[in-house]
């Protein structure tokens, strides 16, 4: 794994406060930099006048120096307070652009697979709502101090350099140790880092798991039974947070040492220069003032390094989902009416393995292909595939002889209708439901609420976001009658018999058999062997070897 640069440059892509913020810590920087070289110069000329001139030891005397050193101090604080006060407005709200450019990029189905959402579902959850919170540290406190070694320490060495050159050496010497040893720090920083993320999921995913299922655990009595696990995850994310913070104030300590080691070297140089006559007081007690400062800001990152790899760790995370949004979709526009769907050695490898591997198949316009097999072995990825929501790991699907990966979305997706296994519904009433696609015909919609049965149904009843208020097989009339509406050229239905009579199961077949005769493309996923008697072409799904027996009126069997 390379190492990550302290400062992530997609974190100044993605987010405007952060790219503010840079520069607002920036012209502080020079603000500070400015005041603190301006109170050295008057410090060091202070010094020098009241010890080697004994008319100068007066308050009038010394009035411009002294001037300059409030005034210097005064700045400083300012400038001080102005950055910690702005970094946590910066920080919070660069925090809400990247969780909200991060939740935008893994509910767009175009750019996030349904396997890909369902496998990075809890992390993201941990990282999106504590980890990221852990970036104030880094904004607050590293940053700062990083641009500050960026700007403040060269500006500093060179008038060091300006007034004693052998101060300025030692200073160029020392300071490699010190990023030399945060990068040693940093290398196993990381793991530990890492480890506490993973140990933050696991518990939160375990806790989410747990209130889901707590009304059913306490409805068999085994409600108790999760405790010993939670408590198990509870110390291990105990371990890995001590672990962490051991790191820190260890090493914290020896960059410390390490920094005042450095500064004594310059003291003592100065020191017997001073002695021997080699140096003047002014030069000598300048060069003294201003070597701490060189250090500082490095002093600064190593104190604020631990507290800032939390939010940095998941900042990264964040921004690698980003990344993914920001990759182009498809630009192609093409009229998928009269155009085979050809599946041409489709592979999806998930979790599971590959669902499905190796899957060949061809949809002529006018036909019903019914996709039929066991659970788990691909049959909703398929039609994923078909909509380009799942991208294929192996193989392809095109339409026109595009494929679909190159179209562009909401064009294509225009003209599909598809039925999803969960079927979604809005807040609000049957009516309003009905009435989200604003391309369905009134009376179509009617026509067909009456031959499912929906028209039974008041059109006042109230549905919640998840269904609630309609039974299993009121959601599958509901979204049945907004599919078939559809004058789409295009029709994906994935279990649409599924809890439903055997009787409206007939009628929703034959309705699908009606569309196919009009012309449209249907691929129809189905474990009732009735969806059969409306097939063109029937795919049997298969674990390793996959197969489509094409049948035509009863007569003609095909292996593809």
């Amino acid at each position: 794994m390379s190492a990550a640069p302290p400062l992530d440059p997609r974190l100044l892509k993605y987010s405007r406060s952060a790219r503010r913020y840079a520069v607002a810590v920036a012209g502080f920087s020079v603000a500070s930099v400015v005041a603190v070289i301006a109170g050295a110069v008057a410090i060091a000329g202070l010094l020098g006048e009241l010890v080697t001139d004994p008319a100068a030891r007066t308050f009038g005397a010394q009035s411009v120096h002294l001037t300059v050193i409030a005034v210097a101090f005064a700045a400083r604080a300012v400038s001080s307070y102005l950055q910690d006060r702005y970094a946590h407005r910066a920080a919070l709200a660069t925090i809400g652009e990247l969780r909200a450019r991060a939740v935008d990029a893994l509910t767009d189905s175009t750019r996030t697979s349904p396997h890909r959402l369902a496998a990075e579902r809890d992390r993201s959850s941990t990282v999106l709502l504590r980890g990221l919170d852990a970036l104030v540290d880094y904004f607050a406190d590293y940053l700062p101090a990083l641009l500050s070694t960026a700007i403040i320490t060269p500006l500093v060495v060179v008038v060091i350099a300006w007034a004693d050159w052998p101060s300025a050496i030692i200073i160029l010497v020392t300071i490699p140790l010190i990023p030399l040893f945060m990068v040693l720090i940093g290398l196993l920083t990381r793991d530990r880092t890492r480890r506490k993320l993973d140990a933050m999921s696991r518990q939160s995913s375990r806790l989410l798991d747990l209130l889901t299922g707590l009304p059913t655990l306490r409805g068999i009595g085994r409600a108790v039974g999760p405790v010993r696990r939670v408590d198990d995850l509870g110390r291990e994310f105990h371990r890995t947070t001590m672990s962490s913070l051991r790191i820190a104030f260890l090493s914290g300590a020896a960059l410390e040492m390490l920094a005042t080691l450095s500064v004594a070297l310059v003291a003592v140089g100065i020191g017997l220069r001073l002695v021997f006559g080699d140096m003047s007081l002014y030069a000598g007690v300048l060069a003294l003032v201003l070597a701490p400062e060189a250090y500082l800001p490095l002093r600064r990152i190593g104190a604020a390094f631990h507290a800032s790899q939390d939010g940095l760790e998941a900042s990264r995370e964040v921004l690698d989902v980003c990344d993914r949004a920001a990759r182009s979709t498809g630009s192609r526009r093409i009229g998928v009416d009269g155009e085979a769907v050809v599946v041409d050695g489709l592979g999806v490898r998930t979790r599971d393995g590959w669902t499905p591997r190796g899957l060949n198949l061809r949809c002529e316009p006018g036909t019903v292909t019914v996709v039929s097999g066991r659970n788990g072995v691909g049959k909703s990825t398929l039609l994923a595939a078909i909509l380009g929501l799942e991208r294929p790991d192996e193989g392809s699907v095109r339409i026109g002889g595009v494929d679909v990966t190159d179209l562009e979305p909401t064009a294509f997706h225009e003209q599909v209708a598809w039925l999803p296994q969960h079927p979604m519904t809005t807040p609000g009433t049957v009516a309003e439901n009905l009435a989200l696609l604003d391309e369905l015909d009134p009376a179509r919609v009617a026509d067909l609420s009456r031959v499912f049965g929906l028209a039974e149904i008041d059109a006042a009843t109230m549905i919640g976001a998840d269904g609630s208020g309609l039974s299993a097989g009121q959601r599958q009339r509901l979204a049945l009658v907004r599919t078939l509406a559809s004058d789409a050229p295009l029709i994906l239905l994935d279990e649409p018999t599924a809890h439903l009579d055997a009787e409206t199961a007939a009628r929703v077949l034959d309705v699908v058999a009606a569309r196919a005769a009009d012309g449209a493309t249907v691929v129809l996923v189905s474990h009732r062997p009735e969806s059969r008697s409306v097939a063109d072409v029937v795919v049997e799904v298969e674990s390793d070897v996959q197969s489509a027996t094409a049948t035509i009126d009863g007569s003609v069997d095909a292996r593809l």
